[in-house]
């Protein structure tokens, strides 16, 4: 769909908005951060499996990407991004998606943390005459997955792939615990545990006569509270492109630089609940409750008016497949009579979403609102 003579009152809802201005503030202040602090910045483009929005990332200096999916490797590649990590660890299933790639000309980085994955990485590539470049992931924080800086078995599987005729190129990490803080004390010190665990795991590579010229760390809310990055070679983070409520909560952006909003139209009311319907459900906004255990509840999502602006105090509290609910925040009824005058039906809402890659998923396609008004559609792709 073109949208270049449309309107966002004209567009058919539910609709995901991006809010141009924001998503170029939220790129130029994290690649001017990742300047200050010396380091290669490589964004992840799972936040918005998109290309336009991917390029303006390049284009304010970001140098490669991450993606988590292999169909995301071969988009971004085909648009001419030829420096990709593929960050989710490799199993062996996958390996011929990874030679395709790397046959084609794509500088594709593989992850590994195990012994089992890295045989298998090293026996496929002697099989078809490859030396993968593979990373392997080091646990900072006891969020996901990963091998301990300290633990014997990343000797063991460096080894495995050195030895056996993959490329060992170094080791990346990524904070996910983060998300579930909210102090600058509390992300400072996480930031500087994930710095320090990733590059201490370099330095054991290092001093066993094994090569390890990455160190790569991140997450949005780690890199936005890095003071210092001694030994890190890159930073990656992904959500910061768009922001979104959790991060608005972990307090690394405000609410007013949340990019990413769906556009959604009442279409009822039930005024002794204090409810208006609208037709943005959890099929648009996703099921994603990610600020139910933080300090403030924005249900599945804050209500703006079309224009942006937060509507004080209406949250979407509820969510079935097609159908949202708008009310007062708090979670229960409470009669609103006046309800249906203030949000009659057709009145157009922004709501803003819990988890931008998740909100974001759920849509085929962006519509990118320019400063003037003006609006494009970009193109959001699916699946693995």
């Amino acid at each position: 769909m073109n949208t270049a003579n449309h309107t966002l009152a004209s567009l058919e809802t539910p609709a995901a908005v991006i809010d141009l201005p924001r998503m170029q503030h939220n790129i130029q202040r994290m690649q001017a951060r990742m300047d200050a602090l010396g380091v290669r910045f490589r964004p992840h483009a799972k936040t918005s499996k998109c290309s336009a929005v991917v390029q303006a990332q390049i284009d304010a200096g970001a140098r490669g990407i991450t993606v988590s999916t292999l169909k995301e490797a071969a988009h971004f590649f085909a648009d001419g991004i030829t420096d990709i990590l593929y960050g989710v660890g490799m199993v062996s299933t996958k390996l011929p998606q990874a030679l395709a790639l790397r046959r084609q000309g794509c500088d594709l980085k593989i992850v590994t943390d195990s012994v089992t994955s890295a045989e298998a990485i090293v026996a496929f590539g002697a099989a078809h005459g490859e030396s993968f470049e593979v990373w392997i992931e080091i646990d900072t924080d006891g969020h996901r997955s990963g091998i301990r800086p300290d633990e014997a078995a990343l000797i063991d599987v460096a080894r495995v792939l050195h030895e056996g005729g993959a490329r060992l190129g170094g080791v990346m990490t990524h904070a996910g615990s983060s998300y579930d803080l909210d102090t600058p004390e509390a992300l400072a010190a996480m930031a500087e545990q994930e710095r320090a665990g990733c590059v201490m795991a370099a330095e054991r590579l290092r001093a066993a006569g094994l090569p390890c010229a990455v160190v790569s760390v991140g997450s949005t809310p780690t890199a936005l509270s890095a003071t210092r990055l001694e030994g890190v070679t890159e930073v990656r983070a992904g959500v910061y492109v768009f922001f979104d409520l959790v991060m608005r909560n972990v307090g690394v952006c405000a609410t007013q630089d949340v990019a990413l909003s769906v556009l959604t139209t009442v279409i009822g009311h039930q005024a002794d609940k204090g409810w208006a319907i609208v037709d943005a459900g959890w099929m648009a906004m996703s099921r994603d409750r990610g600020t139910q255990k933080q300090k403030c509840d924005f249900g599945y999502g804050q209500v703006c008016g079309i224009d942006g602006t937060v509507l004080p105090g209406y949250v979407l509290s509820g969510a079935n497949q097609e159908h949202g609910i708008v009310s007062r925040e708090g979670g229960e009824s409470a009669p609103e009579p006046d309800i249906a005058a203030r949000l009659p039906i057709g009145t157009v809402l922004r709501i803003l979403p819990n988890h931008a890659c998740a909100t974001g998923a759920q849509f085929p396609e962006y519509h990118a609102l320019a400063q003037d008004g003006t609006l494009a559609a970009w193109s959001r792709f699916h699946g693995w």
